[in-house]
């Protein structure tokens, strides 16, 4: 048996040619297009290669974007003073804050300074709590692409045994969540979970976000196992994911592929949850 791939880079495409055709009727109706604002403070390299990214996503599905380059010695006052107008800007349908940020700032702080209907990352309280709640919210861009990935390959968690490892905000809280709104039985590991190998060895689904390359090994699944690869670890050969891809390719069922897999699903959502603002407003 040998693994088959769960094409990010396909179904991203997909994603955008939708939300491209979506845009083209508001356009007809007379109607502006979404409206993308993203803030971005200092030179991190790696920060800034993102935002040309979703610079370019929002080209070419036609929305209007918007970028703040800030100063590394920017203030934090500054700075939510930049999103309170953007709060109060009508034209404006979602904010993006590219993390990380400086020393001197808050990360929570400066997310809690997005107006929750602009929060197009999905990363504000009253998302977040809407989230664990189950009720309607933005759902975080990174574990939104994940389901989504999944369902377009046929795969229902429900009454599956789930192992989600590493318990970041930003992902693994986040799909250990819509994992369980789906119905399956959700295990989370992290840096404390003792032999986590025993979990994943039970898991139908298992999702790897914990930033170690190469983590998950060929004897730490069980045959047919669904592997979803969140990690982007830079080595001297290049991009390499939090899972022992080719030594899996034999074992699992389905597996993403790094690049290629979650990467561009997860700026696909960015525009999604954008386009669902702007249809809000």
């Amino acid at each position: 048996m040998t693994a088959q791939i769960l094409d990010g880079k396909k179904t991203a495409a997909r994603v955008r040619e939708h939300i491209a055709s979506e845009v083209l009727k508001l356009e007809n109706k007379g109607k502006r297009p979404p409206c993308l604002a993203v803030v971005i403070v200092g030179d991190n390299p790696a920060s800034k290669v993102y935002v040309g990214q979703k610079e370019k996503a929002c080209a070419s599905v036609g929305f209007r974007s918007i970028l703040h380059r800030l100063p590394q010695e920017t203030p934090q006052e500054e700075l939510l003073r930049l999103l309170q107008s953007m709060n109060e800007d009508s034209q404006i349908d979602g904010i993006l804050v590219q993390l990380p940020l400086p020393e001197q700032m808050d990360s929570a702080e400066v997310i809690r300074g997005i107006a929750p209907e602009k929060d197009v990352d999905g990363f504000a309280p009253e998302n977040m709590g809407n989230l664990v709640m189950g009720l309607p919210c933005t759902e975080p861009c990174t574990p939104k692409g994940i389901l989504y990935l999944l369902k377009e390959y046929g795969i229902n968690p429900e009454g599956k045994q789930a192992v989600v490892l590493g318990r970041s905000n930003i992902v693994g809280k986040p799909v250990a969540h819509l994992l369980l709104a789906q119905n399956a039985t959700v295990t989370l590991c992290h840096s404390r979970t003792q032999d986590i190998a025993h979990h994943t060895r039970e898991a139908d689904i298992v999702v790897a976000a914990l930033g170690k390359p190469r983590f998950l090994t060929a004897e730490m699944i069980k045959e047919g196992a669904v592997i979803v690869d969140v990690g982007i670890n830079r080595l001297e050969e290049g991009l390499v994911g939090d899972v022992d891809f080719e030594n899996l390719l034999p074992k699992a069922s389905w597996i993403t592929p790094v690049p290629g897999g979650v990467g561009p699903m997860t700026i696909a959502m960015l525009l999604l949850n954008t386009l669902e603002a702007c249809k809000r407003r």
